[in-house]
């Protein structure tokens, strides 16, 4: 017994406390993929390598803060946020030294940053606005990665285009995923993720008659066929499941994207 109380005392001592490990698993490829694909229309070095290390460590960090605000600023949420910003800040200084011109960005993401931060401070972090605005900052590391290097490139044609259209994938995941998980059963969410994606549809469509790629529509019909069909699966599609189908997705228009620009 003596030695279950000590092994048990021992767990406690070494779990630690929440903030640590974000829930939300379907954002890594977010974060992963626009800067790969950035890399891949750049060429790869190892300042893509620093840039996404960097990029995952503040989304760590971001992420922390956000909780620790919505949690009103309570000791027990504050350990990972003293962890993860300093980690950030020293790798956005080694990152900054080897590439300037990213500061030309700095602008942008600080705004950004400090809208999600209010969303998070006012418990709104699960808000349409929060998700659309972190669906941005996401989607401009296509261009960011795209223009990395130690002077400054402005985003070439191809990596808006590149960032556009995973920007407009990853905005149809949030009423999607909403209509699957917070908001299942919401009719006028549902509503909102099938009109987003027969927009795309239209937009993949009216692309293709003037000279675009027909698997932009391709892609964008299997899209709206998703959001159309698995919210009225029954029994409701597991998270598990959601998120096996969003990487299946996320991959399927990475692709997309690659073939196109």
């Amino acid at each position: 017994m003596a030695v279950t109380a000590a092994t048990t005392t021992t767990r406690r001592r070494t779990r630690r406390g929440p903030g640590w490990v974000p829930h939300q698993h379907g954002a890594w490829a977010m974060l992963v993929v626009p800067v790969a694909v950035g890399a891949v229309l750049a060429g790869p070095t190892w300042r893509h390598a620093l840039l996404l290390v960097t990029w995952l460590v503040a989304y760590l960090a971001f992420h922390a803060a956000g909780l620790w605000l919505k949690a009103s600023r309570r000791r027990r949420w504050w350990p990972p946020v003293r962890a993860y910003v300093p980690a950030t800040a020293l790798l956005g200084v080694g990152l900054v030294l080897t590439s300037p011109s990213l500061l030309a960005w700095a602008p942008v993401f600080l705004a950004l940053l400090t809208v999600s931060l209010v969303c998070s401070a006012r418990r709104a972090d699960r808000s349409w606005l929060n998700d659309v605005v972190t669906v941005v900052a996401a989607s401009l590391m296509t261009p960011v990665a795209a223009g990395l290097g130690p002077s400054w490139t402005p985003p070439t044609t191809r990596a808006w285009l590149a960032g556009g259209l995973l920007a407009a994938y990853f905005l149809g995941t949030v009423p999607y995923v909403k209509s699957l998980i917070r908001d299942r059963g919401s009719r006028p969410v549902l509503a909102v993720s099938s009109g987003y994606h027969l927009a795309l549809v239209a937009g993949a469509g009216a692309a293709a008659v003037t000279g675009g790629s027909v698997v932009l529509v391709v892609v964008a019909i299997a899209l709206l066929a998703r959001a159309l069909l698995v919210p009225r699966l029954r029994p409701w599609p597991s998270a598990k499941a959601i998120g096996i189908g969003e990487l299946v997705a996320t991959v399927a228009v990475t692709v997309a994207t690659l073939a196109v620009v």
